[in-house]
């Protein structure tokens, strides 16, 4: 079984924390393992829609972002991962507070992987829940000084 270099993981939640997109969200990579990822958002004002619940699109990229870092661990070295379709069904409206999606990966693969993601509260109900299938770009990954895996 393939283990994550723990540095390699605390070097790429560094990286992600600092890139533009995350960051303009309030949105964190929180956790990552194989096949496993949990991402963290704190809702404020600019995440609501006019009727003051949170807009579809914050739920959205949510569940594009856990699916995505879900099935990264297994892509090859210097290889990126874009999102090709996506479905989601929203569940329940939220309001305030912290939102979780706990992704996970269902199957991966050299060049196609699928994953699904599950969006929660503060209290742990599920707002959201979708599925994301991705594809691996060769020669577009991240350079990370840690090799990834022991």
């Amino acid at each position: 079984m393939l283990v994550p270099n723990l540095e390699y993981i605390k070097e790429l939640i560094t990286i992600v924390k600092q890139s533009p997109y995350p960051s303009h969200m309030s949105m964190a990579l929180d956790k990552i393992e194989l096949d496993q990822a949990e991402v963290v958002l704190d809702l404020g004002p600019c995440h609501m829609q006019p009727f003051g619940i949170v807009h579809g699109g914050v739920l959205a990229t949510l569940i594009n972002t856990a699916t995505f870092w879900a099935a990264f661990l297994r892509l090859s070295e210097n290889t990126g991962l874009v999102n090709v379709d996506l479905k989601l069904n929203y569940l329940k409206p939220a309001m305030e507070g912290r939102l979780r999606a706990f992704g996970s990966c269902i199957q991966a693969g050299k060049s196609i992987s699928y994953s699904e993601a599950r969006v929660e509260d503060a209290s742990g109900k599920i707002i959201a829940h979708g599925t994301s299938t991705l594809m691996a770009l060769p020669g577009k990954g991240l350079h990370l000084s840690s090799c990834k895996f022991l």
